[in-house]
């Protein structure tokens, strides 16, 4: 078994990487197939890609590999022998360690308790303190990453908190990695340290096992892709033989040329639903207005701390805020989500998990969870309304899951969405304001999302749109609306082109229309955030 230091010392101190191979699985729960007799070989010392639509089993698949889920049938071989996990330790022990989608931290403990979480050092119940800080240390130097030991985890971010992740593993021998979507809450800029980092654990020959939906990422990083669909195995191929739209072919069946719906355009005497006047909040935002038509769709563009999401926020009352708000002509002065709801506003938060869904309740709970007026009676809640109400909001928005009661964090990413989006829908608002509402989902369940929103709009509904993907913004908004230190600093019908809508929102040129100076190649910073 190889050593901390030796794991990420560099070229010169190479890792025995694990070869592990999983033959004809199968993961079922309920009647619902995860799985369907999938094989796959991870090769040692690669970076091997698992992707597919959300739903599709590589999630799944990648914790089988690491003993975090035990398959119905199949077989595990890791290094050519034959293994039964009973639990993840089991994996651990052969040097096999996952970063799951949601980290597994203690947040009230420090970083260098949650290091070596599980393998303390010691001898007789009695922490050697004195190494495990000297171990820390030599490794968080050579990972290029130095964050206090004694800091609460809770104090910090995501991209680090994953970096504790992969020293946890690498304090326990990990040989091989798996990796659920890793860069899914990441910046642009962060995620691509952590790709970097990535490569340098691959380096010293550490196997990965990269679950993501990036496919850009997936591209640049790995060097070989299992493509799954359906749970079942559609392909294993280097990636160097792959483009984006060749992927996303075998994922869905169809080409990135059908990303976006035709845009329709309200009429012109489409009614005003939502007016926005002189909105402000201090050290957020100040003096936005603007006002959305029936059948419309405007986007918020603008880089992170723009304002966009606390504009947002605003309008839909979580938060204070001056100025007015009204719809279809009719001031709000109820200044709570409760009160707003009630006048026909809905609101799909930034993030589904912290904002948008009780992940420990079941699928029907979150899908009426605001409207249950809808489902009460007399001497309480209607059961039967009640299946009939979520029945029919999950075949609107093609919800996927083997039953109404499953609990909603063991549904795909895609589909945590689309309850996000069928709460809303259960009774019709007369305005959506969508936050981010494709972030961590893949291509396919991104493609519903699209055609869901463009759908409510031609049925007469108002949309604000908020997404970090300025292509997605200028693909499906009829107006782009750009935000610079929360103000609104330029308008643009549809249509509008990435360059000018990147201009307005940094800065860089005082007439828009002219194309005088160069945009910053800044790109990134637009997306992914």
């Amino acid at each position: 078994m190889t050593t901390v230091d030796e794991a990420v010392a560099g070229t010169t101190h190479i890792v025995r990487g694990a070869r592990v191979e999983a033959r004809h699985i199968v993961k079922r729960y309920g009647a619902a197939a995860a799985l369907n007799d999938v094989s796959v070989v991870i090769e040692p010392g690669t970076i091997h890609a698992l992707v597919g639509e959300n739903g599709a089993g590589k999630s799944t698949l990648g914790k089988i590999l690491a003993g975090a889920v035990i398959p119905n049938s199949g077989e595990i071989i890791v290094d050519g022998e034959l293994v039964r996990y009973r639990s993840p330790r089991d994996a651990i022990r052969l040097g096999i360690a996952i970063i799951d989608q949601e980290l597994a931290m203690v947040p009230t403990m420090s970083v260098l308790d949650n290091v070596f979480l599980g393998s303390e050092l010691g001898e007789h119940g009695v922490l050697d303190r004195a190494t495990q800080r000297h171990q820390f240390a030599d490794l968080a130097q050579r990972l290029g990453f130095a964050p206090t030991a004694d800091i609460k985890v809770a104090e910090l971010r995501v991209a680090d908190q994953q970096k504790i992740e992969i020293m946890r593993a690498l304090v326990r021998n990990a040989r091989m990695i798996v990796m659920d979507e890793p860069t899914a809450a990441l910046t642009r800029e962060e995620a691509q340290r952590l790709l970097d980092l990535t490569r340098q654990l691959s380096a010293t020959g550490v196997t990965i096992v990269y679950v993501s939906h990036f496919l850009d990422d997936v591209l640049a990083l790995c060097d070989t892709i299992t493509v799954l669909k359906d749970g079942r195995h559609v392909k294993t191929v280097a990636a160097s033989d792959e483009t984006k739209d060749s992927l996303v072919t075998s994922m869905i069946g169809r080409s990135l040329d059908l990303q976006f719906p035709a845009r329709t355009p309200p009429p012109d005497d489409a009614t005003i639903v939502l007016s926005v006047r002189n909105l402000r909040r201090d050290r957020a935002f100040e003096e936005i207005s603007f006002d959305i038509r029936a059948g419309e769709i405007v986007g918020l563009a603008g880089l992170v701390g723009s304002g966009r999401t606390e504009i947002a926020r605003a309008i839909f009352g979580a938060d204070p805020s001056g100025g007015e708000v009204s719809v279809e002509g009719q001031l709000l002065r109820a200044r709570s989500p409760q009160g707003r709801i009630r006048r026909g506003l809905a609101m799909l938060p930034e993030s589904r998990k912290d904002q948008g869904l009780v992940m420990m309740r079941p699928v029907n709970e979150n899908t009426t969870m605001a409207h249950m007026r809808s489902i009460t009676r007399r001497f309480g809640l209607h059961r039967g309304l009640e299946r009939q109400v979520v029945g029919e909001a999950m075949v609107r928005v093609d919800v996927r899951a083997a039953s109404q009661t499953m609990p909603i964090r063991s549904l795909s990413g895609g589909n945590q969405q689309k309850v996000s989006l069928a709460k809303w829908l259960v009774e019709t608002p007369k305005v959506l304001i969508a936050d981010e509402p494709t972030r961590g989902i893949d291509v396919g369940a991104k493609l519903g999302i699209y055609e869901m929103l463009h759908a409510l709009a031609a049925g007469g509904m108002a949309v604000l749109l908020i997404s970090s993907e300025i292509e997605e913004v200028l693909g499906l908004a009829h107006r782009v609306l750009v935000l610079r230190e929360g103000r609104i600093v330029a308008e643009f019908d549809g249509g509008a082109d990435q360059d000018r809508v990147m201009r307005a929102a940094f800065g860089s040129t005082v007439n828009l229309g002219t194309g005088s100076q160069p945009a910053p190649d800044h790109e990134s910073d637009l997306r992914g955030q």
